[in-house]
């Protein structure tokens, strides 16, 4: 190793953007499994599927309609 290394010439990661961050968010149970087996469907892990999901609902600007009960 050595002592010192040169990053004059260097670039930055194009892909830094797209770092993912680890949350723990609750989902309901049924949420989870809708997206697991869809995620098994298309062959790719449901918390990609999730997050791909909620990328284009950002991207697109998409508004839930909420409506919460008052029992």
């Amino acid at each position: 190793m050595k002592d010192n290394y040169d990053f004059s010439n260097s670039v930055q990661n194009p892909y830094a953007k797209r770092l993912k961050k680890q949350i723990t968010i609750r989902i309901d149970e049924d949420t989870i499994q809708y997206f697991k087996k869809l995620a098994e469907e298309k062959g790719i892990p449901y918390q990609s599927l999730i997050n791909l999901y909620l990328r284009d609902c950002a991207e697109t600007h998409c508004k839930p309609n909420v409506k919460w009960n008052n029992t």
